[in-house]
C-alpha cells in the first residue's frame, strides 16, 4: 500500500512530535522544566517499548532498540538539571554511534546484523543471497564502510543536538530534536540504498566477466585433442 510509509511517518511524528510538545507545554508552567520534560519523554519510550514486545524477536534491530530504551529511562531519571537531563538524552544516540564505530574498528560491521535483521523480518528473499556472500571480502568492505557512515552520521546528529540544548528554548528544542534525528536516518538510509545498489551493479558485472572469461577461455584437453588428430592424419 503507498501509503502506508506516510501514514507510519504521521504516527511517529505524533508520538514523539506533538505529543511530548503537548505535554511539556501542558505541565511546564505547574510543575517545572524537569518533571514536564520527564512526563514528555514517555510516550517516545512507551511507544519503542511496545514495538519492542511486539516484534518478538532478537535480533540486532531489537537490541538497538532496547539498548536505547535502557540509556533513556536511566538519562531521565537519573535527576539532575534540565539542562543536563538533555545532554544525558542525547547521550544514548553518541553511545550507539560509538557501538557502530566500534563494530567496524573490531572487524565485525553491525551493519550486516542490521540489514541481515531486516531482511528476516520481511522475509525477503534477498536474505538468502547474503548469507551466500556475507565471507566474501568485496562484501565485508561494503559493510565496514555502510557501518562507519552510519557511526559517524549518528556521532554527527548527537553533537549538534548537544549544541542545540544550549542554543533553543526547550519548547522548540522538542520540536527540532526529533526532526534532526528523522532528517539524519533519513539521509543515512537513502544514502545506504543508493550505495548499496552500486555496489551491487560493481558486483554484478564482476561476476559476468568472470563468466564471459571462462566460456570464452581455451580447453587445454581440447586443444592437445586437436594436435593429437592433426598429427594422426599427417
Amino acid at each position: 500500500m503507498k501509503f502506508k510509509p506516510v501514514l507510519r511517518f504521521a504516527r511517529d511524528a505524533v508520538i514523539n512530535i506533538a505529543i511530548p510538545f503537548a505535554i511539556y507545554t501542558f505541565l511546564q508552567p505547574r510543575f517545572g522544566d524537569v518533571d514536564a520534560l520527564i512526563a514528555a519523554s514517555a510516550p517516545p519510550i512507551l511507544w519503542s517499548l511496545a514495538e519492542f514486545i511486539r516484534a518478538k524477536t532478537v535480533d540486532a534491530l531489537s537490541l538497538i532498540v532496547l539498548l536505547g530504551i535502557g540509556l533513556s529511562l536511566a538519562a531521565y531519571f537519573g535527576g539532575g538539571s534540565v539542562r543536563f537531563l538533555q545532554l544525558r538524552e542525547k547521550l544514548v544516540t553518541i553511545l550507539i554511534a560509538l557501538g557502530f564505530l566500534g563494530s567496524a574498528l573490531i572487524g565485525r560491521p553491525i551493519m550486516y546484523e542490521v540489514i541481515r535483521a531486516f531482511l528476516a523480518r520481511n522475509q525477503d528473499p534477498e536474505l538468502a543471497r547474503l548469507e551466500m556472500i556475507k565471507n566474501q571480502d568485496a562484501f565485508r568492505r561494503s559493510m565496514t564502510i555502510m557501518t562507519l557512515v552510519w557511526g559517524f552520521g549518528l556521532l554527527g546528529d548527537g553533537l549538534l543536538s548537544i549544541a542545540l540544548v544550549f542554543v533553543l528554548p526547550i519548547r522548540i528544542y522538542l520540536v527540532v530534536n526529533p526532526i534532526l534525528g528523522y532528517a539524519t536516518i533519513g539521509l543515512l538510509t537513502v544514502w545506504n540504498v543508493l550505495y548499496g545498489r552500486q555496489r551491487r551493479r560493481v558486483r554484478e558485472a564482476a561476476e559476468k566477466s568472470a563468466k564471459a572469461n571462462q566460456v570464452g577461455a581455451p580447453n587445454p584437453l581440447g586443444a592437445m585433442a586437436d594436435a593429437d588428430t592433426i598429427r594422426s592424419a599427417a
